[in-house]
């Protein structure tokens, strides 16, 4: 069966029509800017059929326009897969902003392997395609610009060496446990030792400072040694089943599922294990980058930015830039903790290359001085670069020129873009990632910057409206 990308109008649909009605304004200015952009629903599409050999047939499934018009709608209401399919389904006028109209909506897994379908790469792009847009309809002209870094938060719990042990240890016994119900004839020779690793996780935990000093070496070596024994016990049930079939297809293919699971939080047990034996036993100080901080989500970062509030978060520190009007033009998810003083001069050459020029004003916190900054922004052409000094005794015509009356009004429209950060973190639901995967993340980054791109341009474009129906 072809796959019909946009199916034919229905009589309910007409009737709908008829009786007039409406979308909610934002969402129709939206809604008219995406179809006026068809680019963006071929890059979606792309992505959609990578992979497929034969993508013009099958049942009929989520078209490009179906993703993009959802993956918008549950970022601008910050609404789960479960809420998302059932607010789609409950009104028509959602139906109608997202294409389904008066066909069936689809269950909320469909969504979800839809959206994962989509790439880092595709939803930068359509960013780039939407402010290049509101370039040429005349919405924004690149002259302001104001960067920061903000930090959005694995779905991790605090990490402790006795927390990652017992997590290892429980993952790898119900693996393998998973594994013997899959075998015709189950697992021998393996012991689940979840329950004397939990006892040692909880001992540790529940220690007072004085109980440390006596108990805590101890503890660690029983926790530790449970651990080494349980992945040694799950290699060893590997090495036996590595040829060993299902009763069925399906089932070989769990297996071998399984198998590939196991090595991986195996290898990932290796790592805790080293990083833990290294700081309780040799009193080493563990470098931040060698940490593992989840075996759940292991390209986790922990980020140290001084705040009294949160001294640690575990998470990326993301790079965003802000227009004059609110569009982020720029964002990049960061590896580690980079200082914020190297973010200034690949900044400006992005946005030469997005507005054609340099911003006349540039204007960013304290974080982001250094002298090799203030150079390039005057080479780069920025008359107005509002950095403040990080530090040290200022000069005389330093501090005159942060008296200034420019200065300082280029450091109060740089806070605007705290207030841009608090939107998306609680409009967007960009302050912690339930998605797993580094890719994932960092689509979930681009979904929630496009959503607000979009209301940006649409709240723009109605206001142009309402001043020519003035004029």
């Amino acid at each position: 069966m072809a796959r019909v990308p946009d199916p034919q109008i229905t009589f309910a649909d007409l009737e709908f029509m008829r009786q007039g009605v409406r979308l909610d304004p934002l969402l129709q200015s939206i809604s008219d800017f995406i179809d006026d952009q068809p680019a963006l629903i071929e890059r979606v599409r792309q992505d959609l059929e990578r992979g497929l050999r034969f993508p013009g047939t099958g049942r009929n499934g989520l078209t490009a326009r179906h993703v993009l018009r959802s993956l918008t709608l549950q970022r601008v209401k910050n609404w789960d897969y479960r809420e998302l399919r059932e607010r789609i389904a409950d009104g028509f006028t959602l139906r109608r902003f997202t294409g389904f109209m008066s066909r069936s909506v689809p269950k909320h897994d469909a969504f979800h392997r839809a959206f994962n379908r989509l790439t880092p790469k595709t939803l930068e792009a359509i960013n780039n395609a939407v402010v290049q847009a509101a370039v040429g309809m005349g919405l924004e002209k690149g002259n302001k610009l104001r960067v920061d870094t903000t930090v959005v938060e694995t779905d991790i719990h605090h990490p402790t060496d006795s927390m990652l042990l017992w997590d290892t240890v429980r993952v790898v016994c119900r693996l393998v446990k998973q594994l013997g119900e899959l075998l015709p004839r189950g697992i021998t020779g393996f012991i689940n030792r979840t329950r004397s690793a939990r006892r040692r996780m909880q001992e540790i935990q529940r220690m007072t400072p004085q109980q440390r000093v006596a108990r805590q070496l101890s503890r660690y070596r029983q926790l530790i040694g449970t651990t080494e024994e349980v992945i040694v016990d799950a290699r060893r049930v590997l090495e036996k089943t590595k040829k060993v079939q299902g009763a069925a297809i399906l089932s070989d293919l769990a297996i071998e599922a399984l198998h590939k699971e196991i090595e991986h939080y195996c290898a990932l047990g290796d790592q805790v294990i080293s990083q833990a034996s290294r700081r309780v036993f040799g009193g080493e100080q563990v470098a931040a980058h060698e940490k593992l901080y989840s075996i759940f989500e292991p390209h986790t970062d922990l980020i140290k930015r001084g705040k009294v509030a949160k001294p640690v978060e575990f998470g990326h520190k993301v790079f965003l830039a802000e227009s004059a009007c609110g569009l982020i033009t720029q964002y990049r998810v960061l590896d580690g903790n980079p200082t914020d003083e190297h973010l200034i001069e690949p900044s400006l050459k992005r946005h030469k290359r997005t507005f054609g020029q340099a911003p006349a004003l540039l204007s960013t916190d304290r974080g982001f001085y250094s002298e090799k900054n203030l150079e390039a922004c005057d080479r780069a052409g920025v008359l107005i670069a509002s950095i403040p000094q990080r530090g040290g005794k200022k000069t005389p015509e330093r501090e005159a020129r942060e008296k200034s009356p420019g200065f300082k009004k280029a450091q109060r429209f740089r806070a605007g873009i705290e207030g841009r950060i608090s939107v998306l973190f609680r409009g967007r639901g960009m302050k912690r990632c339930l998605a797993k995967g580094r890719t994932r993340f960092e689509l979930f980054v681009g979904a929630a910057v496009l959503a607000n791109n979009l209301m940006v341009i649409a709240n723009l474009l109605i206001k142009r409206q309402k001043r020519r129906r003035a004029a």
